[in-house]
């Protein structure tokens, strides 16, 4: 048997893990057939491969070297769990997570609970990573042009607003996207000619420790890899690419293939870039900062290292500071059950409201790496809510019959929910002084 033959015999096996119902005999899988369908995981991906990704792992490799490799494959394992669930409910139910969470007949007071938390978890969250992402842009065009984080933190907001109220923000997205793995292609390479050593690449992704001071950045970590707002994104996406009219178990099958291989393609990205900056900056001593970033590309591009860093950062910021908008505006429209059409007027007023937080916020701020790093906190300290409400959702019979959850991916769910409420709770507990 050959290895992907091999790969779908044991996917047919553990695909029960997610659903209720049992497996029926299934024709084999057509290879080109589920590569082709691949997409909405890899737009998952793109969305949180961005300045706040890249920032984060530097900022873990640079501090604490291999220790919090295991964040970051407990970070990858919640982010297929989840989204998996959040593809199913849309493929299954052909309703958004703003929708379901909204109008899947549960009480009063739970339903206003789920709207508030629509709010909160996107509205607030999107708010804090399009400071971020506005900051990463910002600071990587500083970097290069001598012209104020602040100014450059206006000009980036003033443009991205114009390209998404004009429609045209499609026409840049292409190329920016393209720079983004390209530099990420870049960090894997890196990577690969540092021959880190592997041996403690193993045991940081196997023993779990906290270094001192490191729990804000695991739950960053956790904040920028599992992001709430992919869950709303994941289950609108899959409803485009896969049609009500195609075999709903052909659909969920290759959505899973889709989710696992995308998400797997970002904890790569993710590891090579705490790798590289692990080798440039913790074995050698090297100040971490805003400037010195870029020197985790130098042993793969030489003098040229910081300023493609700039670019790639530059296109992941704007394209970020793009998408996050949109996507707050389809969950929050949604759970409102406002128009989700590009031009209402409540529609813009969700999107103009996020970017411009987040614009005044980036401008404000003196230290962009600060402001970067916070929002994937903020993310990470909203997590368990959302992932909460997911779970419930997904065991909801009436509403998704045997594609429910079933004892195993409600264990694997209740698990992510757990460890994130843990060190949010170990944070606040040493806020306190009780650890």
């Amino acid at each position: 048997m050959g290895g992907f033959e091999s790969l779908v015999f044991h996917g047919r096996m553990v695909a029960g893990i997610f659903t209720a119902s049992n497996c029926e005999q299934r024709e084999p899988i057509d290879k080109m057939k589920t590569l082709g369908k691949m997409g909405p995981g890899l737009l998952v991906t793109a969305a949180f491969i961005g300045p706040g990704t890249i920032t984060t792992a530097s900022a873990a490799g640079a501090n604490y070297g291999f220790a919090l490799l295991w964040a970051l494959v407990f970070s990858v394992f919640a982010t297929v769990v989840l989204q998996e669930m959040a593809a199913r409910l849309g493929l299954v139910t052909r309703l958004s997570l703003a929708e379901a969470m909204r109008g899947t007949g549960t009480p009063t007071l739970a339903s206003k609970f789920s709207v508030v938390l629509v709010i909160a978890a996107i509205g607030f969250g999107n708010a804090a990573y399009e400071v971020g992402n506005i900051a990463g842009a910002a600071l990587a065009a500083s970097s290069v042009s001598g012209i104020s984080v602040a100014r450059w933190s206006l000009m980036i907001g003033v443009c991205s607003g114009a390209l998404l109220a004009t429609g045209r923000y499609k026409v840049l997205e292409g190329v920016l996207v393209v720079l983004v793995l390209i530099m990420s292609a870049l960090f894997v390479v890196t990577a690969i000619v540092l021959t880190p050593d592997m041996i403690e690449i193993f045991k940081g992704m196997f023993v779990p420790t906290l270094p001192s001071g490191s729990v804000l950045t695991v739950i960053g970590l956790v904040g920028t890899t599992v992001v709430p707002y992919n869950l709303f994104l994941h289950a609108n996406a899959v409803r485009e690419k896969w049609a009500a009219e195609e075999n709903l178990e052909d659909s969920i099958r290759e959505s899973r293939w889709d989710t696992g291989l995308s998400v797997g393609l970002g904890g790569l990205i993710t590891l090579a870039v705490m790798s590289t900056a692990a080798t440039a900056f913790f074995r050698t001593g090297l100040e971490f900062n805003a400037q010195s970033m870029g020197t985790q590309l130098e042993p793969l591009l030489g003098d040229q290292a910081k300023l493609i860093f700039a670019t790639g950062l530059f296109a992941g910021g704007i394209t970020s500071a793009i998408t996050a908008p949109l996507a707050a505006a389809y969950a929050v429209c949604g759970a409102m059950g406002w128009s989700q059409d590009l031009h209402s007027s409540r529609f813009r007023m969700v999107w103009g409201t996020v970017l411009a937080s987040g614009t005044i916020l980036a401008a404000a701020g003196s230290k962009p790496l600060a402001a970067i790093l916070f929002a994937q906190v903020a993310n990470g300290f909203l997590l368990p809510f959302v992932a909460i409400f997911l779970l419930v959702i997904m065991n909801n019979r009436s509403l998704l019959k045997d594609h429910c959850n079933g004892i195993w991916a409600n264990l694997l769910g209740g698990l992510v929910v757990l460890v994130a409420i843990g060190l949010g709770a170990i944070k606040l507990f040493r806020i306190f002084g009780v650890v």
